[in-house]
């Protein structure tokens, strides 16, 4: 199972969001530093929309993300770019 499966699934079932978009940005920062040669999956953007959210702060919402992310940070994931609303809540995106 890639990276980019293994967030979407661990998001999904922990924070059934309406809304879930996760987009490998690895090919954006290839060559920024020798370890990062293009291959992908190690910058991950993920924007998403749970009612889990709600009443939640920013920096509360991403700490739980990067809470349960945290296996996979731990393993290779350099970037993590969390982009987190409860429904209702006006996005960019």
């Amino acid at each position: 199972m890639s990276l980019k499966a293994r967030i979407e699934a661990t998001l999904t079932e922990n924070l059934l969001p309406e809304r879930l978009i996760v987009i490998d940005e690895s090919h954006q920062h290839a060559g920024h530093q020798p370890q990062f040669t293009g291959a992908g999956e190690t910058h991950m953007r993920v924007r998403i929309v749970s009612a889990k959210f709600a009443g939640m702060s920013r920096i509360d919402r991403h700490r739980t993300v990067n809470a349960l992310l945290k296996p996979e940070l731990d393993a290779g994931l350099h970037a993590l770019a969390v982009e987190a609303a409860a429904p209702g809540e006006p996005t960019r995106w």
